[in-house]
């Protein structure tokens, strides 16, 4: 049968069947905005059980550490808890956002969560497991291998360590009961050539061991690279294609997202893969202040093939893909604010506050009286001897700052013992030598509020003013480009929250940006207490302390 001069209907037809398929391709696209988790919520690790997903970040400095977020879609997360809530799990002395909690990687092994991590100064790598992820999870198990970010991987009933010692990515066998090390440790890969070679994690497909690793550091060159082999101890080829993850090339130098890598795969239930990733924003030019971010992209990887991120694209904060069926974060969470005035308990606010370093006492909350006619929850911090500059354990109650528009509101009471250099009030906090603080001290004469900027060796007070004998209404808001520190008098306040505010300073977001305030993290912004004499007597009281966005 001569069917040549069919050939012509035969490709118009499948001309027509490609575009519907490519269309309705499309159409199943959905939007989703990056980051998926905002602010400083770097190096993500994540896992699924059945229908659900469980992701951690490093944490640094800050206790409690290694936040733990749920999300039923990927997209939606919310906090849960943190990993490292005691003291004995999370010695911080002496820590700054250089060292602290590492990269934490979160697997999940025949009923039991493991979390595995570096606490860099304060004992290296060790793990923590728990039935529940919300806790509460074990005391630390000690390792023995060395290196950054270290990441398990379970196989015919063993368990494998990898991690990065001599900028060399290293595997071994454990006991992950005892810690003990079963096996020599035995050098993978050291990467493409890029600086850093870590963030190791290794997944087994299609008779492949994969593994995955960031190079270039964490800064613009950031980037994924992926390597693979038949045999989990080696030799392993490097993807021709690497690196699978990167925005530091001509086609994403002009996103607003930057130094994209550090990441981790999970296979969705629907069997579509994805994986999440550190990057950070840039506000007023090259400058990121809102810390290393978690974002999130779908991964094409076809049977015995390398995996394909977000079809070999760059990253924005507006993507696309097929998502997952959305289900949204309960009733509280992601909804922009997070206060006092919403909490019961006694031990501190919801789990996204945090404490620099290890707290010598835990902030007080509790129930008032109404305060100019609302219902009053208090939060008590007790002073410290040392400043925030100095670093040793000082009084800090903070919240990530999450969005580039932000507001934190609230008054700050002085106890009588406050006084003779002792100080009180917000501070919107990069590194103990990067810090911006809008602080109450009280005069013979009534109160007095002070802008203070301490960067480096800059040390200068900005602005000072008198405003009376009763504590003035305080706010730090920001609209992504300035810092903008204002109050009210307590004779101007009609009701809360009122307009009438008068500015005391505006500062440019830019100081504190890891460009030129250093260190690892990202802003906190939060309370805090200072007093020469730490004393039971000595402390600050901040009614409606509230953190929200716009």
């Amino acid at each position: 049968m001569n069917i040549s001069h069919h050939l012509p209907v035969f490709k118009k037809h499948c001309f027509w069947l490609v575009l519907f398929l490519l269309v309705q391709a499309s159409s199943n696209a959905q939007d989703f905005r990056n980051p998926v988790i905002p602010g400083f919520h770097p190096d993500p690790s994540v896992c699924r059980v059945g229908s659900d997903y469980y992701l951690v970040n490093s944490s640094f400095q800050y206790f409690p550490g290694v936040p733990i977020f749920h999300s039923k879609d990927l997209v939606n997360w919310e906090q849960i808890g943190n990993v490292l809530d005691r003291e004995s799990q999370l010695p911080l002395k002496g820590a700054s956002s250089w060292l602290g909690i590492y990269a934490p990687t979160i697997r999940y092994h025949e009923g039991l969560f493991y979390m595995i991590t570096t606490n860099v100064g304060n004992g290296g790598n060790f793990l923590v497991t728990a039935k529940d992820p919300r806790g509460p999870w074990s005391e630390p198990v000690w390792l023995k291998q060395q290196g950054i970010d270290p990441s398990l991987f379970f196989e015919n009933g063993k368990c494998y360590m990898v991690s990065n010692p001599d900028n060399t990515i290293m595997l071994c066998e454990i006991n992950p009961q005892t810690g003990e090390q079963l096996t020599e440790s035995r050098p993978l890969w050291r990467g493409t050539g890029g600086r850093y070679p870590e963030g190791p994690h290794l997944y087994k497909k299609d008779g492949y061991y994969y593994l995955l690793i960031s190079e270039g550091g964490t800064e613009l060159a950031h980037k994924l690279t992926i390597a693979r082999s038949r045999n989990i101890y080696g030799p392993y080829e490097s993807n021709p294609a690497n690196p699978i993850l990167t925005n530091c090339s001509m086609k994403g130098q002009s996103m607003q997202i930057q130094g994209t890598g550090h990441g981790d795969f999970v296979q969705a239930e629907d069997g579509s893969w994805w994986v999440v990733f550190l990057a950070y924003r840039n506000y007023g030019g090259s400058y990121h202040h809102l810390g290393r971010e978690t974002c999130l992209a779908p991964v094409e990887w076809k049977n015995g093939e390398w995996p394909v991120v977000n079809n070999n694209e760059p990253i924005d904060t507006l993507m696309a893909a097929s998502l997952l069926p959305a289900v949204s974060p309960t009733a509280g969470q992601g909804s922009g604010r997070s206060d006092a005035s919403t909490t019961t308990g006694t031990r501190g606010l919801g789990p996204e506050w945090i404490y620099i370093q290890n707290p010598k006492r835990p902030v007080e909350v509790s129930r008032g009286q109404a305060w100019r006619g609302v219902s009053q929850t208090t939060v008590r911090l007790y002073a410290s001897a040392s400043t925030l500059t100095r670093n040793e354990r000082p009084a800090f109650y903070g919240h990530r700052q999450e969005n580039a528009a932000f507001t934190m509101e609230t008054v700050v009471n002085l106890s009588d013992a406050m006084r003779d250099g002792a100080e009180a009030g917000l501070s919107v906090y990069q590194i103990n030598d990067g810090h911006l603080d809008f602080f109450v001290t009280r005069e013979s004469d009534g109160y007095r509020l002070s802008l203070r900027c301490k960067l480096k060796s800059i040390d200068y007070l900005v602005s000072s003013v008198q405003v009376g004998a009763v504590p003035p209404f305080i706010r730090v808001r920001s609209d992504g480009n300035h810092y903008y520190f204002e109050y009210q008098k307590a004779t101007e306040v009609d009701e809360l929250l009122g307009d009438k505010w008068t500015e005391l300073g505006a500062l440019d977001c830019s100081l504190m940006s890891t460009e030129v305030a250093g260190g690892f993290t990202g802003v906190v912004v939060g309370a805090y207490a200072y007093a020469p004499v730490e004393s039971a007597d000595a402390w600050a009281e901040f009614p409606f302390l509230c953190y929200s966005e716009k």
